[in-house]
């Protein structure tokens, strides 16, 4: 994972119920780790993805995200989760919640402030600057092809501004249920685990495109691409 020295930006908070971050990361405070996407979908204006992770999650009463200015851009919705379960650490819920982009399309330093039951408030920051990452193009297998030879790997080509890649594939004979979300890619390309994709199979698979991983400004990424779900059938 690649660390770039930044500058670390301070503020101050008004309210003296609000805890200042345990860390010189903004995107950490004592509660969880912030994080704000623009993601660039097929079929769909440009838009927000914010997450909240947190082993603190039967304590939060309410996450709002604000722009940079202090305009509320919405409220997360709390049932909206994923379960992260890590063998030997606490059990941890991620927020996920998506958000129009406001009309003025505001950039810089967007924050979430969580709210805790016992009336304590905590804050997050993320960086942001509004560009769209492209949608990868010229999947192989490509889309729609029936009965191609059993692949040992699946590709696309590079897309500009993308340093990562993740490959999610769902196995259409199983009720679509996901079969792979891959580790992080550094190349446009997925090498297939054996026995993954077998004769006869049919499959729908898609790319996500990431500008970076893991970057103390920008978070675990800020740019985001995701092309449509594209199916293959594989030769008997």
């Amino acid at each position: 994972m690649r660390q770039l020295l930044f500058a670390f930006f301070v503020w101050t908070m008004s309210a003296s119920c609000v805890q200042a971050a345990a860390t010189d990361d903004l995107h950490r405070n004592e509660v969880g780790f912030f994080d704000i996407h623009v993601c660039h979908w097929p079929d769909r204006a440009q838009f927000f993805m914010a997450l909240f992770s947190t082993t603190r999650y039967d304590e939060v009463a309410d996450i709002r995200l604000y722009s940079p200015t202090g305009k509320e851009v919405g409220a997360f919705k709390l049932d909206r989760y994923r379960l992260v379960k890590t063998p030997g650490k606490p059990e941890k819920h991620v927020f996920i919640t998506l958000f129009d982009i406001l009309p003025d399309r505001e950039e810089g330093w967007y924050y979430a402030r969580i709210k805790l039951k016992d009336g304590r408030v905590f804050e997050a920051k993320d960086k942001i600057e509004l560009r769209s990452l492209p949608i990868a193009q010229n999947l192989q297998p490509v889309p729609g092809a029936e009965d191609v030879p059993l692949p040992r790997e699946l590709k696309w080509d590079p897309v500009p501004g993308a340093l990562f890649y993740q490959v999610f594939i769902k196995d259409v004979w199983a009720d679509g249920q996901e079969i792979l979300s891959s580790s992080l890619l550094s190349e446009p390309r997925l090498v297939l685990p054996p026995g993954l994709i077998k004769r006869g199979g049919r499959y729908l698979w898609q790319v996500h495109s990431r500008n970076l991983n893991d970057d103390p400004v920008w978070g675990d990424f800020n740019h985001g691409s995701l092309t449509r779900e594209v199916e293959f059938s594989v030769v008997e």
